[in-house]
């Protein structure tokens, strides 16, 4: 292999592989990023064994070939040159990199212990828009927890329908839905579970690109893809097992009825939360009690050790006067994910499930259980 291509170029596609790069004395090829050069092409490759990433660039060729590079230390190498055009020699296992007034020989490791990355396999493709992905995957990455009991909900669900994808998450203590629309209607509806490694991986690679993302699916693995802006090649290709199983019935557990709706100015009830949680404790109480007469909340909280916590909010109170306990975390959790300027708290009772929206459209819900206080 030889080949010269810019310094920013290759610093883009070192930062796209490493950030799935695993530190691991078990399997020492998988701290590597796999370099490959084919017609025009350089292809660095990294997996973890669960998912995986390609990432292509157009270079001058005088040669091909491939090398296993130590990932982290070529990331660390690239920062301190200069934005000069680099020249990379493979020569045996070694690989000579020149640029400008520096000169480096690189040990490397053979290519052919890296691990095959899965190529994509099409039951169903669409597009969608990065940004809004990504954003999506933000807004419920944080819920799921690790259950080896129950691993389908330390996942991400989709559910793929003719004019939407709707994003869940649970930990069984709280649900967060986000629904993506879509340009084009899809012909067949289909899910999945996204491991949340994986979504985390989607965002750090994808979550500044803008444009589309062309979507693969298939029963065990999904595919994201992005191209090429002066080319119809992929620029980036991600790849993730799926975790196997059902998915809970979710919808049985959204709250059709409620007794008390209240609509409340978003930045002052966080505000108001966050202080309340100062003085919540160890179980991380806070209370609401509700007065629909004076459309008055009261946030209240306290403590053995710190003292106690009032303070009032005006809003819409509407239905049944109420008191009922929340987890602070969670509830912050929730009014901080909500992006317009009034947000929607429905109570169905004092024990049952209660759910924070944006005032105004559907595409965000977020359920959250009271804590029981006897």
């Amino acid at each position: 292999m030889k080949i010269t291509i810019l310094k920013e170029k290759l610093k883009e596609g070192i930062n796209a592989v490493e950030k799935i790069s695993q530190k691991t004395l078990a399997l020492p090829i998988l701290q590597n990023t796999l370099f490959e050069v084919e017609k025009n092409f350089l292809k660095l490759s990294s997996t973890n064994l669960e998912s995986g990433v390609n990432w292509w660039n157009l270079v001058k060729v005088e040669r091909e070939g491939k090398i296993c590079l130590p990932t982290r230390f070529f990331s660390n190498l690239l920062t301190f040159l200069p934005q000069k055009p680099i020249s990379l020699e493979i020569k045996d296992l070694s690989l000579f990199l020149e640029c400008e007034n520096y000169k480096t020989k690189i040990k490397g490791f053979n290519p052919e212990e890296f691990p095959i990355i899965p190529s994509i396999k099409e039951e169903a493709s669409f597009f969608i828009d990065s940004l809004s992905l990504c954003r999506a995957l933000n807004q419920i990455l944080n819920i799921p927890s690790s259950s080896l009991a129950r691993p389908e909900i330390s996942g991400i669900y989709f559910s793929f329908q003719p004019e939407m994808i709707k994003i869940v998450a649970t930990d069984s203590f709280r649900l967060a839905e986000k629904k993506l629309f879509l340009k084009t209607n899809l012909s067949k509806e289909y899910s999945l579970i996204l491991p949340q490694t994986a979504a985390r991986e989607i965002i750090s690679i994808f979550g500044e690109k803008e444009g589309e993302l062309k979507i693969y699916l298939s029963p065990n693995q999904i595919w994201l893809e992005s191209m090429m802006s002066e080319t119809s090649h992929p620029q980036i290709q991600f790849t993730s097992r799926l975790i196997e199983g059902e998915y809970p019935n979710y919808q049985e557990i959204i709250p059709k009825k409620f007794e008390t709706h209240f609509t409340l100015p978003k930045e002052e009830f966080l505000s108001q939360i966050k202080t309340a949680s100062l003085f919540s404790g160890k179980i991380n109480e806070v209370k609401l009690k509700a007065d629909p007469k004076n459309e008055i909340v009261e946030i209240s909280s306290q403590s053995p050790d710190l003292g106690e916590y009032n303070s009032f909010l005006k809003g819409k109170i509407k239905g049944k006067e109420v008191s009922l306990s929340f987890n602070h975390r969670f509830l912050l959790d929730g009014i901080s994910e909500i992006k317009t300027k009034e947000i929607l708290l429905e109570i169905t009772n004092e024990e049952g499930p209660s759910v924070l929206k944006p005032s105004e459209g559907e595409d965000y819900l977020y359920i959250i259980m009271p804590i029981k206080t006897t």
